[in-house]
């Protein structure tokens, strides 16, 4: 059975940090492009990261240079670690591998 598993998530006050996680489990990630989305009370699903097989990785304008992700093939793993939080970065994170979805984790940024 493929699925993902994310984690990390919680109530972080601005200016924290985290690091997301999402552990695959019946599969690998080796040979599929990974994006991370999230999902804002009240808007649209968007894209925030991704990283392509070949090691390449791309971010939405708002998180440049906060956000980095990354890939642990051996451990079926991706993560999103974040810095410098801002209120605008709350919502449920999901992770995508391949036509796969994480069934999210949620990050709320407050004081």
């Amino acid at each position: 059975q493929l699925q993902l598993v994310e984690s990390g998530g919680g109530l972080v006050q601005p200016g924290g940090s985290l690091r997301l996680s999402c552990a695959a489990s019946g599969f690998t990630l080796d040979y599929y492009d990974i994006g991370w989305f999230r999902q804002a009370p009240g808007k649209e699903r968007e894209g925030v990261s991704c990283l392509n097989k070949s090691g390449g990785t791309n971010y939405a304008d708002s998180v440049k240079g906060r956000f980095t992700i990354s890939r642990d093939n051996p451990k079926s793993t991706t993560y999103l670690q974040i810095k410098d939080l801002k209120p605008e970065d709350t919502g449920v994170y999901y992770c995508r591998v391949g036509l796969e979805w994480g069934q999210g984790t949620q990050v709320t940024v407050s004081s």
